[in-house]
């Protein structure tokens, strides 16, 4: 099957949370496993095995309301290279409804698929939105790293309800962005005059690490290449699944 045709779509999970308050208790449950001591895999520097590049993989998803299916796409990229080297889709039923600060429990189930299919071991996971940059600290690239234990960063288009200024206009410029006093992210220039991306460590990465592979994930765009690749992927999975 190719990475464009999903698998049946998979079930959500049993006894996955069904409402609000089941969902905010599982995620005050699963914060406090989030690590945030570590640095993570240095920018740059190969990954494992020994000697081998550093593969980060990109996860986005897709929606179809009117079938309730959503899409995920796990693309994994050389970083060396940026080079594609293996992706997968799967289609999955929506998992929860939608609540603002409980998007993952929408999405976890069917990007955990779509990671398993994958034969290559991440060595960083790259997911568009949240980590720490969470009303409640946790936020998918969080909880994406607590349940499989990998390195995982959030690169967001948007603040979310936090403030930030403006960072300097060259590219690398970062400003803090800022819940009150606490820094839970930083707003960085990808591209000089473009808006910047919101990074938040996800689980296992410091945040300079953080902001250090956005950058390198984004030569050229706004965006990593691991959310270009896996959004473009996901879109078009889900355009087949439909007309199919």
């Amino acid at each position: 099957m190719s990475a464009e045709e999903p698998a049946e779509p998979v079930s959500v999970p049993p006894g996955w949370p069904t409402t609000e308050a089941e969902a905010a208790a599982l995620q005050d449950e699963l914060r406090g496993r989030v690590v945030l001591g570590e640095p993570g895999p240095p920018p740059g520097e190969p990954g494992p095995p020994p000697g081998e590049p550093l593969v980060a993989v990109g996860v986005d998803v897709a929606y179809d309301d009117e079938r309730d299916v959503v899409v995920a796409a796990a693309v994994a990229l050389d970083t060396a290279t940026l080079r594609v080297v293996e992706e997968a889709t799967v289609a999955g039923r929506v998992a929860f409804p939608y609540v603002p600060g409980l998007l993952a429990f929408r999405e976890i189930p069917t990007v955990l698929a779509a990671l398993d299919r994958l034969a290559v071991t991440p060595g960083l996971v790259v997911c568009d939105g949240y980590g720490l940059a969470h009303p409640r600290r946790f936020g998918l690239a969080s909880h994406l790293g607590v349940v499989t234990g990998l390195p995982t960063i959030g690169v967001a288009k948007t603040p979310f309800t936090f403030r930030h200024d403006a960072p300097g206009p060259h590219r690398g410029d970062t400003s803090p962005l800022l819940d009150g006093d606490e820094e839970v992210g930083r707003a960085l220039r990808t591209r000089p005059g473009v808006k910047p991306v919101f990074v938040s460590v996800g689980h296992r990465t410091s945040l300079d690490n953080a902001v250090a592979h956005t950058l390198a994930l984004a030569p050229a765009y706004r965006l990593p290449e691991t959310t270009r690749a896996a959004d473009a992927l996901c879109r078009r999975a889900l355009k087949g699944l439909v007309a199919g």
